[in-house]
């Protein structure tokens, strides 16, 4: 048995934005959203996923969206590669949400409150430690809320959780296990199997439910998240080796005025520098500021090692796996 990876776009609306997943949604977004408690009990999808029908034509999987509680929205997206700008189009796609609800000439007491429930497979905020955070609007100096109700921003971080099957204890830690895990399991673990919407989470997901059609779908659209992650290492490879060729070309340089053979060892020495600067800088957008004793081992390795850590950036989702890696260069 095998499920398709709820990461995704595609299959992240086919779980969660079906016809038949309000049940699910109910769930998931209680889990995430109220700690459990069950505030939602009805909600109403707004543009249901519908499986492709005409070969050829490409679908744009959009943002789940629903209404709970008869006004409030809640918009809920998926993203898995950290696009530029993306905190702006959250902004955006937020705000849009919130203004298109009034017709020219109705008044503004019509507008209902927007939530941003955003999943992403990657880090945005370094500094937090929490998996899930929560942004509302308030006043600069005082932390004074300006309407906290009517718009608010809610993130779950999936590379800092870190719980085994073992060590779930609530609803929300199930359903963000079975967020961040679903694709490499082959059967339903039974920690998530005895709640009837994960059961059905997972049934939809199997790819054995699946038609020719949306398995095509789902196929592309993995390999284009690969090729953008491809993308990135490769610019991330030209950088490092850029880096490199200008620090021993500005060592050859200085070389030919204080001699050839002094020359080319300045030249590789800065070109390890500057190398060694490029990764901590990659490094620290990753998983955020690191210590002087990493610091210290980072400049500990050779240029080779440095490459090789600095190809394996998008590898490492935390401060844990770095420590790990550079644990392989000892």
């Amino acid at each position: 048995m095998s499920f398709i990876n709820p990461k995704t776009d595609f299959a992240f609306k086919k779980i969660f934005g079906s016809a038949d997943s309000k049940d699910i949604l109910i769930s998931f977004l209680n889990a995430i959203l109220y700690e459990a408690n069950p505030v939602i009990e009805d909600l109403e999808i707004l543009d249901p996923y519908l499986a492709p029908k005409i070969k050829g034509v490409k679908n744009t999987y959009l943002d789940v969206k629903a209404k709970i509680g008869g006004s409030k929205t809640v918009i809920i997206e998926m993203q898995v590669l950290n696009v530029e700008s993306f905190e702006k189009r959250i902004l955006y796609n937020a705000t849009k949400a919130y203004s298109v609800q009034l017709k020219s000439g109705e008044n503004y007491d019509l507008l209902n409150p927007v939530i941003a429930l955003t999943i992403t497979d990657f880090e945005m905020f370094e500094h937090l430690e929490t998996v899930i955070s929560r942004f509302c609007i308030k006043e600069k100096n005082n932390r004074i809320d300006y309407l906290a109700d009517e718009l608010e921003f809610v993130f779950v971080e999936l590379p800092k959780f870190d719980k085994t099957l073992e060590e779930l204890e609530t609803l929300t830690d199930k359903w963000i296990y079975f967020m961040k895990t679903a694709r490499t399991l082959r059967s339903v673990p039974e920690e998530l199997g005895n709640v009837p919407e994960l059961r059905k989470a997972f049934a939809i997901a199997n790819e054995a439910n699946l038609d020719p059609d949306e398995l095509d779908d789902l196929e592309r659209r993995e390999i284009f998240i690969q090729d953008q992650r491809g993308a990135m290492t490769k610019a991330t490879r030209i950088g490092i080796e850029q880096g490199r060729k200008e620090g021993i070309e500005q060592g050859i340089e200085q070389g030919i005025e204080q001699g050839i053979r002094q020359g080319i060892e300045q030249g590789i020495e800065q070109g390890k520098q500057q190398l060694q600067q490029l990764v901590v800088s990659l490094l620290e957008r990753r998983v955020g500021p690191l210590s002087s004793e990493i610091q210290a081992r980072i400049s500990q390795l050779s240029a080779e090692q440095l490459e090789n850590l600095g190809e394996a950036v998008l590898d490492l989702a935390s401060m844990s796996d770095l420590t790990d890696r550079l644990q392989t260069y000892s």
